[in-house]
């Protein structure tokens, strides 16, 4: 009788640290069991240097998804981005998304002006007003051989 209290004992345990660590891997691993609590956004640029899929999109400073992809439009000569968006976030059709670098040399991110003048955007829809990253190299040079002008 002693031995298979043992074994009972022993098999809770076992079911219950699979259990943590399947919560364990969902949460960190960003995966959803019961469903998306994200929609996808898109938005065109002309340059994405430096980004790329799973940096941060922010908003206001705050997080608010990630970059999921990206696919080349040849007809508009453009670079597609695809975003996964938290749901509660809202961003307008006016919103601004411009590719930002997190300190002088950091990564690169997204980051999102959310507008508000227009309806909000929804699920597979584009942000069209974009602004490429800036290039540091380019900026350095034309400061250093005077090309750049103080106002």
């Amino acid at each position: 009788m002693k031995k298979y209290t043992h074994e009972l004992l022993v098999g809770i345990f076992v079911i219950f640290g699979l259990a943590c660590l399947g919560y364990i891997t969902v949460q960190f691993g960003n995966v959803s069991i019961f469903g998306k609590d994200t929609y996808r956004l898109h938005a065109e640029f002309s340059s994405v240097s430096g980004l790329q899929v799973g940096n941060v999109v922010e908003m206001l400073g705050m997080e608010v998804g990630k970059v999921e992809g990206f696919r080349m439009d040849q007809d508009q000569q453009v670079i597609v981005v695809e975003l996964q968006i938290r749901k509660d976030i809202k961003i307008y059709g006016d919103a601004v998304a411009s590719i930002e670098t997190a300190g002088l040399i950091g990564d690169r991110f997204l980051n999102i002006d959310p507008g508000g003048a227009l309806s909000p955007l929804k699920a597979g829809d584009t942000i069209l007003d974009t602004q490429p990253p800036v290039n540091i190299n380019d900026l350095i040079g034309r400061f250093a051989f005077g090309e750049v002008k103080e106002e």
